[in-house]
């Protein structure tokens, strides 16, 4: 939980505030910078199914330790930059660093260590990510106040280290085994009891209907996501004002914490294909109130704080789903190629939400697509629960 409140906070939600201020100090348009975040996306996308693998194999710490190194390198150089391309570069190493502090790399890390409560774990650990939206953006714009860009860049790297470091070093381990213990605490009689799960390859997981219908969903539906979420605040801005703006989009946040505390306490007793399909629907009822109320203020606040109630889970989701169906001695391989499908996807959001709005001339158009898309995403989803190849191969952990 703790390495995700530090990622999010100055990986996913930090952007916002770097591209407005390297935009003030430098005159660069805002345009240009945007295209070096999706840089950082897609340079996240292509090492994710390397780092679920490394865990795998060796552990999360040499993978943390290296992330949060390269990621506290790019945030610190981001304050010294003079010329465009040390933006981009800055941007690629804080996407590296955050592949390895990324949800593949918090589920990877905890899939050997839970059974039973896999879906509880992950839920609980992924509140971070929540507590990271609450908490980054204010803490970056007070040390930015109080310090400067240059200073306030240097100081947050400073805290990706002392944070990340003594934990990867010194707090995790690989697997349970490694301290004498057994998955959710379970007696080592108990345990060897136990029927042996497959050993799934990345080409016989690509092969099943279930991991294609994962992927294809949350592709879409976080390609939704991050577009909706690079683009609320324009959104919202000119309707309800600034300070309403940030009330809102801090509320959703917090609505997000809540839906990451429903999933927690009910994922391991339900299917969590359904809850998939709920929660897309769910995000796609505040998508539809947006657009076919986008002329009315009250309208635009209902859309992003529904939105915001499920935005936590469809990050969540995938590595749960991907962990029950597959077991543990896979799950770094197998998330791996499928976060990485995943995030080449998604890494789409921003330009497909700024292109639709730039050739209609409002945001109607893109809200509609995309609410679309979330029902596309919530069928993919289900088809992939019947006739699953998985149930008859798997030893599934609830």
């Amino acid at each position: 939980m703790i390495v995700a409140v530090v990622a999010w906070s100055f990986a996913l939600y930090g952007p916002s505030v770097y591209i407005n201020m390297l935009s003030q100090e430098h005159q660069w348009s805002i345009g240009v910078i945007s295209a070096a975040l999706t840089l950082s996306f897609l340079v996240n996308a292509s090492v994710l199914s390397l780092v679920g693998s490394t865990i795998a194999k060796y552990g999360p710490r040499p993978v943390m330790a290296t992330g949060a190194a390269i990621m506290a390198l790019g945030l610190g150089c981001l304050g010294q930059v003079t010329k465009l391309w040390h933006v981009y570069a800055a941007f690629a190493c804080m996407g590296l660093g955050w592949s390895c502090l990324s949800t593949t790399s918090i589920t990877a890390t905890l899939a050997p260590w839970f059974d039973k409560h896999q879906g509880r774990a992950v839920s609980t650990a992924m509140l971070g990510a929540s507590i990271g939206g609450i908490v980054g953006v204010p803490l970056l714009l007070s040390l930015i106040s109080s310090l400067g860009f240059a200073m306030a860049m240097l100081v947050v790297a400073l805290i990706v280290l002392t944070t990340v470091w003594p934990l990867s070093l010194f707090v995790m381990r690989h697997r349970p085994q490694d301290l004498g213990l057994q998955p959710d605490g379970a007696h080592a009689e108990r345990s060897q009891h136990k029927v042996a799960e497959r050993v799934w390859t990345r080409t016989e997981a690509l092969q099943t209907r279930a991991l294609r219908t994962i992927m294809l969903a949350f592709g879409l539906a976080l390609l939704v996501q991050i577009g909706f979420l690079t683009h609320q605040v324009a959104l919202l801005l000119p309707a309800i004002g600034q300070t309403a703006t940030a009330l809102c989009v801090t509320s959703a946040a917090v609505l997000s914490f809540g839906g990451r505390l429903l999933l927690a306490r009910f994922s391991d007793r339900l299917d969590v294909r359904v809850i998939a399909c709920g929660v897309l629907i769910q995000a796609t009822f505040g998508l539809a109130i947006a657009c076919i109320f986008s002329d009315q203020a009250w309208a635009l606040v209902v859309g992003v704080l529904s939105y915001g109630l499920t935005a936590g889970n469809t990050t969540t989701l995938p590595p749960v789903i991907v962990r029950r169906e597959f077991g543990a001695v896979s799950f770094g391989a197998v998330f791996g190629i499928a976060a990485m499908l995943i995030q080449i996807m998604s890494a789409m959001g921003p330009a497909f939400f700024g292109v639709l709005h730039d050739l209609s001339g409002s945001y109607q158009l893109p809200l509609g697509l995309a609410a679309v898309l979330n029902v596309v995403a919530a069928i993919v989803i289900m088809t992939g629960r019947k006739r699953s190849p998985i149930a008859a191969n798997v030893t599934t952990a609830f």
